[in-house]
């Protein structure tokens, strides 16, 4: 007798005596739960929920409640935006539309741009659609029997995708009214299921990603399970607006961008501070720490670049020159220098850990499409460093390392840190007892302080396993900065070794290490992060003083004087203009403090204090405003 067990995430059992779907469970269950049934999971396996359970097996089913139901609602909503496309403009042609974060995209094949009125148009027939409550079957083809569907149906780059689909397997379609796209699944089972989606812009996008192919035209979407969802999403892309670095770096004259230069930044004054400001600090934690600075060529022969196993790998990305017959590249990264430094003498292992560190200028020949104020650029400075020490010491180096990151990312006002460990990937150097050893030891690290990780497996450099540290901003943006890599390959590339104990000569452990990542994208988040208000320890300008009248002149100019002489930077606006006017200008430049000395303020030999929110701080002396400048500045991560 025919007898399938189902085995329900509570623990208790369902027995069938014939095939049954992921929905004939549910309804089982109760209708309720047949209705919210969005998908399936069985052992571990995301399903539609037509989709037949024939031995027994372990099954969830999943709803808007879910986390995987999210994924499955976007790449359907991919669909849906594909045949509200092709019923409004029949010649388009339909490629790939996958999911993203926060939504989706699909890229179309047609004969003019899109327009915003086209937008609203297909967002308004995706509803429709949703409306008709259409059924999405899957049904799997033969290879060249769905190459030749979709030939027949005019639909050239479907054909093209299963024609690069390497082996003879059968592929699954998706069949939703008179609409049919290829596609593994799962999907929701109905249109009705695709409520809350809204169409963002349109944009260019070559065909398989290369500019020698045909420009398309992709849309994007965002889709979620409830509008409170999408609300709160729409807001932070509008917050995100409002604090675009781009534009609060011209409002705030730090920095520009231009044609003569691209993926390059031309750092004006105040901006030029805010960098020394993020760097001195950086160098101080660095000195505390037991690090070395050092400094180190920018241009170097590519004979290193080759040994290095850079040339094989990253060449497409080098800047190169030539000079007397001879090829260099500028360097993307501050690795091989380093190693160099470290070769120069022989070297004990009494003298390991080494600490090397540097303010390292590099350049990688990024995409231009890909460049993004200063967030992405081509010419960039990393905190960089590297560790060189024994296998036995990797576990404290890492110890060590996180405790240095979580106290720069807190004064920079940085609460919540996510991590990541990738580990070995197929193809890789080192011995299986190295890797062993290496990840054993970044797990350790990261269990003795106590924190939360997600695993990526296979996801680890060819050379070692890294962790990788990321910070979400006050709107809820995640950005990845921190890395901590552990190699194998290069330092025995490069030839570097110390004598270990028994004397013999033994290749040392390097560990790769940065925790801003690229100095330039950091002040990107922290001026994003803040929208511009700096902390106080940040600020190119910390108080302005302004005067009401001219009477004040030259009292206003000896507080300057005695706040300069106190390291503060301040300037002075002695301008002939209203000081509600002053106030209001200097406002928008975000300024933590601003003074105001009048008449009453000389005579008592005070000032007037006014914060960036616009509260009225009173009068007190300059040595009390000191105090609490003082104050303020040595919490750091804290804001006025």
């Amino acid at each position: 007798m025919f007898v399938t067990v189902v085995r329900l995430p509570d623990g208790s059992e369902r027995s069938f005596d014939h095939p049954v779907t992921v929905l004939d469970v549910a309804s089982s269950i109760g209708a309720g739960l047949a209705r919210a049934a969005i998908a399936g999971k069985v052992n571990g396996k995301l399903v539609d929920v037509s989709s037949y359970i024939n031995d027994d097996s372990d099954l969830a089913i999943i709803t808007e409640k879910d986390n995987e139901s999210l994924e499955i609602i976007r790449h359907s909503s991919a669909h849906l935006l594909a045949h509200a496309v092709k019923e409004l403009f029949p010649e388009a042609q339909v490629t790939i539309g996958p999911v993203i974060e926060d939504g989706f995209y699909y890229d179309f094949s047609y004969k003019r741009p899109f327009t915003t009125e086209d937008l609203a148009a297909i967002e308004k027939r995706m509803l429709e659609i949703n409306k008709r409550n259409l059924s999405i079957e899957r049904k799997v083809y033969e290879r060249n029997e769905a190459i030749n569907y979709f030939k027949d149906q005019g639909e050239h780059y479907k054909a093209q995708i299963i024609e690069s689909i390497p082996g003879d397997e059968d592929v699954s379609l998706y069949f939703q009214g008179n609409f049919t796209d290829l596609c593994r699944g799962p999907h929701v089972p109905t249109t009705a299921k695709l409520k809350v989606f809204k169409l963002m812009k349109v944009a260019g996008a070559y065909w398989r990603g290369d500019s020698k192919n045909e420009m398309l035209q992709r849309i994007y979407g965002t889709a979620w399970t409830k509008k409170e969802d999408q609300k709160a999403y729409l807001h932070r892309l509008e917050e995100a607006e409002k604090r675009d670095h781009r534009k609060l770096g011209k409002q705030l004259n730090l920095f520009h961008a231009q044609e003569e230069a691209p993926g390059m930044v031309f750092w004006h004054p105040k901006g030029w501070v805010l960098w020394q400001q993020v760097e001195q600090y950086m160098r101080e934690v660095l000195n505390n720490s037991g690090y070395q600075e050092i400094k180190t060529p920018q241009v170097l022969d590519k004979d290193l670049w080759v040994r290095s196993g850079h040339w094989e790998n990253f060449r497409e990305n080098m800047f190169t020159t030539n000079s007397e017959d001879r090829q260099f590249a500028i360097k993307p990264m501050n690795c091989p220098g380093h190693v160099q430094v470290f070769n120069q003498g022989l070297r004990s292992y009494r003298d390991l850990p080494v600490r090397l560190a540097e303010f390292g200028s590099c350049h990688r020949n990024e995409a231009s499409g890909a460049l993004h104020g200063i967030m992405r650029v081509r010419s960039f400075t990393q905190d960089d460093a590297h560790i060189f020490c024994t296998e036995e010491q990797v576990q404290a180096e890492v110890v060590d390392f996180i405790e240095l990151l979580q106290g720069v990312y807190a004064d920079f006002g940085f609460k919540e840190i996510l991590v990541k460990l990738s580990t070995r990937p197929v193809k890789r150097v080192g011995s299986e007892d190295q890797w062993d050893k290496a990840e054993a030891a970044l797990e350790a690290a990261l269990t003795e302080k106590k924190l939360a990780w997600d695993l990526q497996p296979g996801e680890g450099a060819f050379y070692g396993p890294k962790i990788e540290f990321s910070l979400k901003d006050s709107i809820g943006r995640v950005w990845q900065c921190g890395t901590l890599q552990l190699d194998f390959s290069m330092p025995d590339r490069l030839g570097a070794e110390y004598v270990a104990e028994d004397n013999s000569r033994q290749v040392p452990v390097m560990l790769h290490r940065a925790v801003l990542g690229s100095l330039e994208r950091f002040i990107g988040i922290l001026i994003e992060n803040h929208a511009g208000a700096l902390p106080l320890w940040l600020s190119p300008e910390q108080v302005v003083v302004l005067n009401i009248s001219k009477g004040q002149a030259d009292y206003a100019q000896a507080v300057t004087r005695d706040l300069k002489r106190n390291n503060i930077r301040v300037s002075l606006d002695l301008r002939n203009e209203k000081i509600t006017y002053k106030i209001r200008e200097h406002s928008l430049q975000k300024l933590p403090y601003q003074i105001i000395i009048g008449d009453e303020e000389v005579r008592t030999e005070t000032i007037s204090v006014r914060n960036r929110s616009g509260a009225d701080l009173g009068q007190m002396s300059i040595s009390t405003f000191l105090e609490l400048l003082s104050t303020e500045i040595s919490v750091k991560g804290c804001t006025n």
